[in-house]
């Protein structure tokens, strides 16, 4: 015989597929948190190692105000010579927060550049990680002697055709973390 459709029937019911689907998901995060964890440390280690010169030893994550948001920085050094300082820079592109990677040598050098993660059209905004004659102008780039800015703003960045609003996100990432070396070397 069919059990009777009442509240409490339809409420128990829920109920357990509440739990069952509770649980699946708590589980599903318990296997599944120490690879992302892992995969996300390799992703860093990779994007730091491509934005500082090699040879140096990497210190530990330092807090600092980048573009007025909190971030991090890690310095290079062999001995007691600093060789680079690689700074994690976020601004808002077109299609959500553009997190970069800069690393500046302590002469205030851009030495390269690397995404970490965006939500940029594909095709357009995405761009920025693929377009190579793009990322490349940040590569040596001394906000010293050129204007860290796109053409559009009277700057001397290409930007991306049809992604104005991500290359000036990209480039105002770069400008954040050059500020923040500034702020880092007490000038």
């Amino acid at each position: 015989m069919a059990a009777k459709s009442n509240l409490t029937n339809m409420v128990l019911c829920l109920t357990a597929v509440c739990l069952v689907c509770s649980a699946l998901l708590g589980g599903m995060y318990v296997l599944t948190e120490e690879p992302i964890a892992k995969a996300n440390a390799d992703i860093l280690k990779a994007s730091i190692g491509a934005v500082i010169p090699e040879g140096g030893e990497l210190s530990e994550a330092a807090e600092i105000q980048v573009g007025g948001q909190p971030s991090v920085y890690y310095t290079s050094k062999a001995g007691d010579e600093v060789k680079a300082y690689a700074i994690r820079s976020t601004t808002v592109g077109f299609g959500g927060p553009l997190t970069l990677m800069v690393g500046i040598t302590p002469d205030g050098t851009v030495y390269n550049t690397s995404v970490l993660s965006h939500a940029e059209t594909p095709g357009l905004g995405a761009k920025c990680t693929s377009d190579e004659h793009f990322y490349s102008q940040f590569k040596g780039f001394n906000p010293a002697e050129k204007i860290l800015s796109v053409k559009k703003d009277a700057g001397d960045i290409d930007a991306i055709t049809a992604s104005t609003i991500t290359s000036r996100a990209y480039t105002l990432a770069v400008k954040n973390a050059v500020e923040a070396f500034k702020t880092i070397k007490g000038e």
